[in-house]
Formats: C-alpha cells, structure tokens, sequence
C-alpha cells in the first residue's frame, strides 16, 4: 500500500472540463472519487457521442489504449465538478513487477472493464432502445438524474 500511496496524485476539475483529450496518449489512470464524467467521441458530422458515464467508484480511461500506450480515441469531460485519483502507467507497470498482489488487482479490473465493455456490444447487438433505458435507469439510479437527456440519448 505504500508503493501505491507514493504514486498517487490528485486532480480537482470543473464541469465542463476535460479530464483526457482524444489524440494524446494517456499517462495516468484515474479513480473518479467524487464527481461525474463522460467519455465521448466525435462523428464525422461534428456530433459528440457518449459512449460511457463514470461515476464515484469508476476508472476514468480508455483502458485498451492506456494498456498499449497508444492514443486515445475518446474525450473525457466533467458533467460535475470531480476529484480524481490518479496513478501512472509507469508507476503501475512497477509496481506490477515488484509485488504480486498488484499485478492481480491490475488484472481484476481488466477483467472489470472487459466484462462492462463486452455487455455494452451484447446490448446493441441484442436489446432494443427500449431495453437499453430501462437497464441504465436499473443499473445507474443514482446516475440517471445527473446526466442531460442528450448526452443519454446519445449514449443510448
């Protein structure tokens, strides 16, 4: 815990703000302690389509290409003002190295993010619209009155 607790930073943003751009490539992995953000990207029509909420508890990334380095496909911006908690990729490829327990925490939540990932295309692949609302109205009950009807619509 104490290797962990040395790598931590702390990021306070405004609503509105952007907490990752799309087309950089994201050094830090961060827990959303308090607030709420939206991952979005935009269309070749100049939309912005949200594809996730992040809510207290969550990792704010776009975890395949923090894993590979690579540029972010998504921008994540504050729906509310948020304190995240954030830990480096270099900080935690170390840390994988030298202590067995967090490579298999680093492992839990890959294995998170994939399951969430994989019910969001079985969503679109099999549940209508309909269907989609009503689980996000289910599953995030807290969630649903903090977010506008468009940024829902689009996610939806």
């Amino acid at each position: 815990m104490d290797y962990i607790q040395d790598g931590l930073s702390v990021t306070q943003l405004e609503a509105k703000h952007l907490y990752i751009h799309a087309g950089t490539v994201q050094n830090e992995i961060g827990f959303v302690f308090s607030g709420l953000l939206r991952a979005f990207y935009i269309d070749h029509k100049g939309r912005e389509i949200t594809v996730n909420f992040i809510r207290e508890g969550g990792y704010a990334t776009h975890y395949s290409s923090f894993l590979a380095q690579t540029f972010c496909k998504y921008y994540f911006q504050c729906i509310e003002p948020s304190v995240l908690v954030n830990l480096s990729y270099i900080h935690i490829q170390e840390g994988y190295n030298r202590f067995p327990g967090i490579e298999r925490y680093g492992r839990l939540i890959a294995e998170q993010a994939l399951k969430a990932q994989q019910r969001r295309l079985e969503s679109f692949l099999f549940d209508t619209a309909e269907e989609r609302y009503l689980a996000f109205v289910r599953e995030n009950p807290n969630t649903f009155n903090r977010v506008s009807l468009t940024h829902l619509a689009s996610y939806l």
